[in-house]
């Protein structure tokens, strides 16, 4: 195997079944105290007792400026705090070797699996960018935000939420942003949410961000190509660009108790890495691994989209089906960006631990929704589907248990509870979601998405149709209701039972017809600002 310049080794095309990829250094090494700058006492003539207790007044001083001096520049109130690095990774569907994929080269994101809790089935609560970020950020679902598209900023409607870096800040934290956090036009940033500036925050076209080569950045069509390798160092990307920027807030801000968010825009398109990371991957394996698997029996077609995401890159035809060679090729290029990612991931982690703050640091990644990958003759998110519900959510750090993988349907809604309980904060009052280590059977064991449709609505501010969708142990339940008056349209049921994928609609079967009644009414209660569906026949 041949060895890349970050550490890890190309594989050959024999690869053992756990994939496992090496790398140079390992990322949490055991920490360590920082060293603290030694104090040189000049000799002085010795001082007669009774004078000595004559000016004995300075001593409560210098009690209190060794205290402030060993205490390595924390004032009294961060001593003691603890630390949030808030990860978030761009439509990062959970293909990652901790989560048992066999071809995935992620050994970062692995090890910091390794070393905490990793939730198996976790679900956002809308496959989109603006809303699901929205979402996990103001701890509230989307109708209580009224917020189900890309187009309006959360604070249209609510314009007093706290979010959740703002908790932070208001409790006199770091609050800093360093790539692609909230939704990522300008018109979507939040100045209430950080106590400094960000950096990278705004997605731009020009170069050395989505692409390093020219010919990309000029494109004959709306976008570039789909995917680009290029035989440039990771910086050459904004990914690279942004790992740099967040090593160096974090030196900054080392000192404070901080809440250091750093969004990575990769793997969302284009797919675009350094060459050294798509030859990590035999394309020749990719092709034989590469299957679309066929669409749900029995699914409405109000359920699929036509891969409208991807059509306006200039490699893939505007319509009609995609060639397998370019899907092969794009699930390259996909893999090859979480490796890129990875990379960029394990860089941040060890200077986290090289500055000694990771005994004091809850590390939580998590990614705003997943991808479907061919999957049902789709690209892209944009469904009530698993492959595009369901994504990765890892913690790691102080008091969080080490190598446990926690199975319970979770949410990405439980984020603001579990780190604001995890750091002592005060909660506010119309959180939606649970305490992710709250005791077992006091979490709420299911999980609510939802998505609009016709697609081309998720650039407008209203739904004309909404898919909302419950995922239990057992099922996933959807019902597509009609907008103002919200009567149902279509219905899914699904059986999911040690399966992660749907094969048939069972909503035609009288014999689910009590399920279905169940699952909806659970629905309805589990979403108070949901509209009830006028549709009493379910």
């Amino acid at each position: 195997m041949n060895s890349t310049g970050n550490g890890y080794r190309i594989p050959s095309p024999n690869r053992s079944p756990e994939r496992t990829a090496s790398f140079s250094t390992p990322m949490l090494i055991p920490s360590y105290t920082r060293r603290l700058k030694s104090l040189s006492m000049a000799k002085s003539k010795p001082i007669h007792p009774g004078k000595f207790w004559k000016a004995a007044w300075w001593l409560p001083v210098l009690l209190v400026f060794a205290a402030l001096f060993f205490g390595c520049g924390e004032t009294g109130e961060d001593a003691g705090r603890k630390n949030i690095l808030f990860i978030a990774v761009d439509d990062l569907r959970p293909v990652l070797g901790c989560y048992g994929h066999q071809t995935v080269i992620s050994p970062h994101m692995d090890q910091l699996a390794r070393s905490g809790t990793r939730f198996s089935r976790a679900y956002c609560q809308v496959a989109v960018c603006n809303p699901s970020r929205a979402s996990v950020l103001t701890g509230l679902r989307p109708d209580a935000l009224r917020l189900w598209t890309n187009k309006p900023h959360f604070r249209e409607h609510r314009p007093d939420v706290v979010t959740l870096p703002q908790l932070f800040r208001q409790q006199g934290y770091a609050a800093r942003e360093i790539g692609k956090i909230f939704h990522d036009p300008a018109s979507h940033k939040d100045s209430l949410s950080w106590s400094g500036p960000s950096q990278y925050a705004v997605t731009r076209n020009g170069q050395g961000h989505k692409y390093a080569l020219p010919a990309n950045y000029t494109p004959q069509r709306s976008k570039g190509a789909a995917s680009e390798q290029a035989d440039v160092p990771d910086t050459a990307y904004i990914d690279g660009k942004v790992a740099a920027a967040a090593m160096e807030v974090l030196r900054e801000i080392q000192d404070s108790a901080f809440f250091l968010a750093v969004g990575f825009r990769r793997p969302h398109l284009p797919f675009s890495a350094p060459k050294r990371y798509w030859d990590l991957y035999d394309p020749q394996e990719i092709h034989q691994e590469y299957k679309s698997t066929p669409a749900p029996v029995g699914a409405p077609e109000i359920a699929f989209h036509d891969s409208n995401e991807l059509r306006g890159y200039e490699d893939i035809p505007a319509e009609d089906t995609i060639p397998r060679a370019k899907q092969v090729e794009l699930l390259h290029a996909y893999y090859a960006s979480i490796s890129y990612v990875d990379a960029q991931i394990g860089k941040l982690l060890r200077e986290l631990t090289e500055l000694g703050l990771s005994d004091n640091t809850l590390v939580v990644l998590w990614s705003d929704h997943g991808f479907h990958l061919g999957d049902f003759g789709m690209w892209c998110k944009a469904t009530n589907f698993e492959a595009a519900t369901r994504v990765p959510l890892i913690l790691s750090g102080p008091g969080i248990a080490k190598g446990q993988v926690d199975p319970t349907i979770v949410e990405l809604v439980d984020i603001y509870p579990t780190l604001a309980t995890w750091a002592n904060l005060p909660l506010p009052a119309d959180l939606a979601g649970d305490n992710l280590f709250a005791i077992p059977g006091n979490r709420a064991e299911f999980a609510l998405s939802q998505f609009v449709r016709p697609y081309q609505a998720i650039n407008s501010r209203e739904p004309g149709t909404m898919g909302y969708s419950i995922r239990t142990d057992e099922y996933r339940y959807t019902e597509w209701r009609n907008f103002p008056d919200m009567t149902v349209l279509e219905r899914e049921l699904y059986q999911l039972s040690g399966t992660e994928t749907e094969t048939q609609n069972l909503a035609g079967k009288q014999a689910y017809a009590t399920v279905m009644n169940r699952l909806a009414d659970q629905m309805n209660a589990a979403n108070p600002t949901m509209p009830i569906s006028q549709n009493k026949d379910r």
